[in-house]
């Protein structure tokens, strides 16, 4: 009796190696995932030539910090192929940085198409294909405080309507350039406005003003919209619900993120087997 169940315990194991080898050769072949956007992406601050970077180069939270990048890294539902061009601080546009003040300086950073063409040249193939399949665009520090303009803090005020046009113009042109190389978007909802301490930011940084409940709402109303008519071929998705900052204010604690990073990868399996169903 004692051999018969070492047996059946032995051709058990056996099987969920096997079972555990296949699945990690199936992960080894899966496409990489692209991601780009501002801090939520990426915990650290770009450094350029001559190791310039602006604040010094500084990462959130002193590197505690579980950015998205790194949390769908570890998502077991992926395979953990990310490309992660985000930069900490980034917009949807190249600029300056002009913290403290009072006048920008630079190397400062690079806007969405930049990070967009680095993104897709990590995984352009010698038949001029793309690995990726899908890109992850997150929302950056547009019309959020006074140094996301590039100019003179004194000079800023709160986004105008034509302004977040504007940014939103930066995002579908993403968006499309993506799906041309045939790498599907995916998008989602900012947290709610409630759910950031944005008087803590201010006072952290010590601006002169910080993003009202108004124009927050108004800016991703205007986004979602044009993206949803323009670009219908993205994931839309509300990754940030039950969103909670970090001691910081702003930046999404650890259980946060990872539940942002789980509710990406169930969508992006969803879509591959809606996909494989319609071929």
């Amino acid at each position: 009796m004692q051999l018969k169940n070492k047996t059946k315990l032995l051709l058990l194991l056996s099987a969920m190696w096997a079972s555990t080898n296949s699945f990690a050769q199936d992960k080894s072949q899966e496409a990489p995932l692209l991601l780009i956007g501002a801090s939520f992406a990426n915990g650290s601050m770009p450094y350029f030539d001559n190791l310039e970077a602006p604040l010094g180069g500084i990462a959130i939270n002193g590197g505690r910090y579980l950015s998205l990048g790194n949390a769908l890294i570890r998502e077991r539902r992926l395979s953990g192929h990310l490309i992660n061009e985000g930069q900490a601080g980034a917009t949807t546009f190249d600029r300056l940085t002009c913290f403290p003040g009072p006048e920008c300086v630079g190397p400062g950073w690079e806007g969405y198409e930049k990070q967009l063409t680095k993104a897709l040249s990590r995984v352009k193939t010698a038949q001029g294909s793309y690995t990726a399949k899908y890109i992850v665009i997150i929302r950056g520090n547009d019309c959020n405080h006074p140094d996301a303009f590039g100019i003179p803090m004194a000079e800023t005020s709160e986004c105008s309507v034509e302004q977040m046009h504007q940014y939103t113009d930066t995002f579908v042109n993403v968006a499309k350039r993506a799906l041309a190389a045939g790498v599907t978007p995916v998008f989602s909802s900012p947290p709610r406005y409630e759910n950031i301490e944005w008087e803590t930011l201010r006072q952290r940084f010590n601006w002169p003003w910080i993003v009202s409940k108004d124009n927050y709402e108004q800016f991703a109303e205007i986004r979602l919209n044009r993206l949803k008519q323009e670009v219908p071929e993205a994931l839309f998705l509300d990754i940030w619900r039950g969103f909670t900052p970090m001691d910081d204010g702003l930046h999404p604690d650890r259980i946060t993120m990872q539940r942002a990073a789980k509710r990406i990868a169930k969508a992006i399996k969803k879509h591959q087997r809606q996909q494989i169903d319609t071929e």
